[in-house]
């Protein structure tokens, strides 16, 4: 099945669930919407007379089988798709492990624990790489899964990780288990800022760093200083950004890491208006981005995809003034976030892009539209507060500046304004 997942021949999918699964094709035709003669005709490779099943390759097409069969996500090369949250968020009010892996729906750490028990060792390779799974899976759901699922999913990680550290084993095994807790203090940091926890999400951004440290392990430090970088420039404090981008630097020179220290810079010279210091920066970006592979799962928190540059220049060019340009890419970050079906597969990203585009309909005199990219925006389900509102602030400004009378801009401030008491409440327990 892993197989014929892998290479898109979902033909063969279909054969096994009906040989192994005792599942009809007409009940595999109702799930994906297909009919049941093209089910058939798929499953058999002898009626197209060349021997080889057609492949299914067009991506909302994919999703239509994974979901409608639902395989889970990880097998077909996917993020944990919706139900699959969901059904994990259902699992993790049982307690037993063994009644969940019955029930079908083990958690991302009940999944190791069932492992390791299988040996007398405290840990052992299966539970290692079922451990690695989950933050692989935990870091591919940060783009668009719920705050709280994701802070829960890696708390429970964390307190996981933490307890077999306490065990028996080789110096190699203990190693691999402190970069699993690095990576999983700092997926805990950028989930805790974004639901306002400051000081917990410096406790885990610290954590991290000293992991990386005792470790030896140079690219999550440069995550680390990464992390301190954007909490520097969504606090306006444009000095320690470039100290924080200069250290991670120094940490690490292979991985996409370094791409997104360039683009912070260039963020951080923008807001402190040295273009030229902004194009070096998102020049030097763009080549190091050019010098990597092209990554499987793009939508991964700590690998840097090609389609997010678009994101850092949107964000550079807004705050030089070149609202052109800065349309363009906040344009092109939108249609990027967007999946086939419509749905938003990155909305922090896209929300900033609106936020964007607002502002340019505001250095325009089209007030109404950029009140109405602005609402938008700040409606997201999903999102990171800091960074929202250092870029809705900008817009904000714009529309006091221009236009102070407008009832419409004075709304906006107000919208803001509420979100800020909310999110200047006592902060949520780590």
């Amino acid at each position: 099945m892993r197989a014929a997942i892998a290479n898109h021949d979902f033909g063969e999918v279909f054969r096994l669930a009906k040989l192994h699964g005792n599942v009809s094709f007409a009940k595999i035709a109702e799930a994906v919407g297909y009919k049941r003669e093209h089910i058939g005709k798929m499953a058999r490779p002898e009626t197209n007379g060349t021997g080889v099943r057609p492949r299914i390759t067009q991506h909302f097409k994919i999703l239509e089988v994974v979901d409608g069969l639902r395989i889970p996500g990880h097998l077909a090369g996917l993020a944990p798709r919706p139900w699959e949250l969901e059904r994990a968020s259902d699992d993790s009010q049982a307690e037993d492990p063994s009644t969940l892996l019955a029930q079908g729906g083990a958690g991302l750490w009940d999944v190791a624990e069932l492992l390791r028990r299988t040996e007398m060792s405290s840990i052992n390779s299966a539970a290692l790489e079922s451990i690695e799974q989950g933050i692989d899976q935990l870091s591919r759901a940060y783009p668009y899964a719920d705050a709280d699922y994701l802070h829960e999913r890696t708390r429970n990680g964390l307190q996981y990780v933490t307890k077999q550290l306490e065990g028996r084993m080789t110096l190699r095994q203990h190693r691999e288990l402190l970069v699993d807790a690095g990576w999983l203090f700092l997926l805990n940091a950028c989930v805790q800022y974004d639901r306002g926890q400051r000081e917990a999400a410096n406790l885990s951004k610290a954590a991290a760093l000293r992991i990386g440290d005792e470790a030896g392990h140079g690219e999550i430090k440069a995550w680390a200083w990464e992390i301190e970088a954007w909490f520097a420039l969504t606090q306006c404090r444009w000095g320690d950004m470039v100290t924080a981008v200069e250290a991670g630097h120094a940490a690490d020179q292979t991985h996409s890491v370094g791409v997104q220290l360039y683009a912070h810079k260039a963020r951080a010279a923008a807001r402190m208006g040295d273009a030229r210091l902004v194009r070096d920066s998102l020049d030097a970006g763009r080549a190091r981005l050019e010098r990597l592979p092209r990554p499987d799962h793009p939508e991964h928190h700590f690998i840097i995809d090609p389609d997010k540059w678009d994101f850092y220049e949107m964000d550079a060019y807004r705050l030089l003034g070149d609202d052109e340009r800065a349309a363009t890419h906040a344009r092109s970050v939108i249609r990027i976030s967007t999946g086939p079906d419509g749905t938003e597969i990155s909305p922090m990203r896209a929300a900033e892009a609106r936020l964007t585009l607002g502002v340019a309909a505001a250095r325009t005199g089209e007030v109404d539209e950029a009140v109405g990219m602005g609402a938008a925006a700040l409606e997201a389900n999903r999102k990171s507060l800091p960074s929202l509102l250092l870029v809705a602030d900008e817009l904000d400004r714009e529309l006091r500046a221009r236009y102070p009378r407008e009832a419409a801009a004075r709304d906006f401030h107000e919208q803001i304004m509420t979100i800020r008491r909310g999110a200047a409440g006592p902060e949520l327990p780590f």
